[in-house]
């Protein structure tokens, strides 16, 4: 029997910390009910004490999520515990993580303490949290630098104390993997006590080693593994889950270790976290991007029609990616009902209220009237836009219009719905027919924020295609996201825009 790997996945902490990714509780709830789905061991809902909002999604994540267990980040401080503590105490299986870093750069700059006081601060506060809660996780922040006799020391002490997992980060990215399978290698062979807790690793990607360095610390007795979806994370990112999860699957026969994820349910998680983020993916990234299972070169094509297994290590339906996703099959069309659409939405992994599904389904409609074929990706987008990325819809869009010409200066029109309450309209100009829009819904809402990013994609292929527009906006030095989805690519803009808006109210 192969040994289990346990995934931890900190999507939801480390992962929001990378700048402009900040989530809101729905969109946190939906993370985490789609990680249950993944089947993850582990969710790090948040940490707890660094706001009001983090302690309530762990909390709230904590009341609702079933099956995995759920964690919350403190620091080695008894007030970062007790806040822990009680945001976690409802999980059904509940888990403290504190940390506490000791490589020399982080006891001499940031701590200004010896070895000897890191050693006593983290053995007290483990054992505190242990007094607290039986399921405790250590991190020894920075272990990638520390001295390896300084490191094995103090992983033997928080195990004696009472951690019942040990995380071995290699927290800026810095380790080579035979350098970081050494280190794992090393404390196995010099902690006495090693088994009596499970090793794991938290790998960043700074170098763009993130998923080998962690393969190579499971490979010497690693037996967790600290993941985000789509590599989000501080920096340049975290270990990849779909990456590190598909490389275990697809070579066990030289890894010898498996997982309890579900594979099926890894694209529906990337799309989830880019919808709401609003960082899409690069297109040739490993298992996720959009080029990850197509083939242009003749050969290649030549191969695959042959047989699948001469260009192809896994297969698409492996990580839930439909024939559709990769440009084919019809799917539904204008005369559909509300039964039939409701379940393709559900065959999609999509859980919506009623509301949210007539207003989805009305969208379908007005777009299966614009185009000859709607494909599931197209339906994925509206989907998007219908949930508006967890904002709670102040304006809607009642009218808008524009002129733009190489020998006119544009203008834009709109007239916004505040509820049921139709605004006066506002004309602006820009410096095209989008920042003419965009201007004017600064005046009707009084709301003023800067674009730091604009972006377009083609959710499907041809001239009907729908358009999918992604705004990203600051706002007294918070950054916001929105999506938005049209067969025109100026009224996609306006509405992703205000979707922003919204998301500021």
């Amino acid at each position: 029997m192969k040994d289990k790997v346990k995934i931890f996945d900190t999507t939801l902490r480390d992962g929001e910390q990378c700048p402009g990714a900040t989530m809101t509780l729905d969109e946190k709830i939906r993370v985490a009910r789609q990680l249950a789905k993944l089947n993850v061991d582990v969710i790090e809902a948040g940490f707890p004490i660094s706001s009001d909002d983090d302690f309530e999604s762990v909390k709230t994540i904590s009341g609702e999520i079933q099956g995995p267990e759920i964690a919350g980040l403190c620091r080695c401080v008894e007030k970062d515990i007790n806040r822990g503590w009680e945001a976690l105490k409802n999980a059904s299986n509940p888990r403290l993580h504190i940390f506490l870093a000791t490589s020399p750069q982080h006891r001499e700059f940031k701590f200004k303490k010896a070895q000897n006081e890191i050693l006593k601060m983290a053995v007290e506060m483990t054992q505190y949290a242990a007094s607290l809660c039986p399921n405790i996780e250590f991190s020894t922040e920075d272990a990638a630098r520390t001295e390896l006799s300084y490191l094995a020391e103090v992983v033997e002490a928080v195990i004696a104390a009472g951690a019942t997992t040990v995380n071995v980060p290699d927290t800026v990215g810095y380790a080579m993997p035979w350098q970081y399978g050494e280190t794992i290698a090393y404390l196995f062979k010099n902690v006495k006590n090693i088994n009596d807790a499970v090793i794991s690793t938290h790998c960043h990607n700074d170098l763009g080693l993130a998923v080998a360095n962690s393969l190579s610390a499971v490979v010497n007795g690693a037996r967790q593994v600290e993941v985000a979806i789509n590599g989000l994370g501080e920096r340049a990112g975290n270990c990849s889950l779909e990456e590190v999860v598909m490389a275990i699957k697809t070579r066990s026969d030289v890894i010898n270790v498996e997982t309890s994820i579900n594979t099926k349910e890894i694209m529906p998680a990337s799309k989830l976290i880019r919808q709401i983020t609003g960082f899409a993916v690069a297109p040739n990234k490993a298992i996720v991007g959009d080029n990850a299972f197509r083939h242009e070169a003749g050969i290649h094509q030549h191969g695959m029609l042959a047989n699948r297994t001469t260009y192809e290590i896994m297969s698409p339906d492996d990580i839930g990616i439909h024939p559709e996703d990769l440009g084919g099959g019809l799917v539904l069309g204008k005369h559909s009902g509300h039964h039939a659409f409701k379940k393709r939405l559900e065959e999609l992994g999509y859980e919506l209220n009623e509301t949210e599904v007539n207003r989805a389904l009305k969208q379908f409609k007005d777009l299966a009237d614009k185009k000859k074929k709607v494909y599931d990706e197209d339906i994925r987008a509206i989907i998007d836009e219908v949930t508006n990325v967890g904002a709670k819809p102040t304006y809607t869009i009642d009218t808008l219009s524009y002129t733009s010409g190489n020998k006119q200066t544009p203008e834009a029109t709109v007239k916004l719905k505040k509820g049921d309450e139709l605004l006066e309209g506002k004309t602006s100009t820009g410096d095209g027919p989008v920042d003419a829009i965009f201007q004017a819904m600064n005046q009707i809402t009084n709301i003023e924020c800067e674009l730091i990013d604009y972006s377009i994609r083609s959710v499907t292929s041809g001239r009907e295609a729908l358009g999918e527009v992604t705004v990203k906006v600051k706002s007294k030095e918070k950054i916001y996201s929105g999506v938005g989805a049209s067969t025109d690519v100026i009224e996609a803009s306006a509405k992703a825009y205000l979707n922003c808006i919204n998301r500021i109210l």
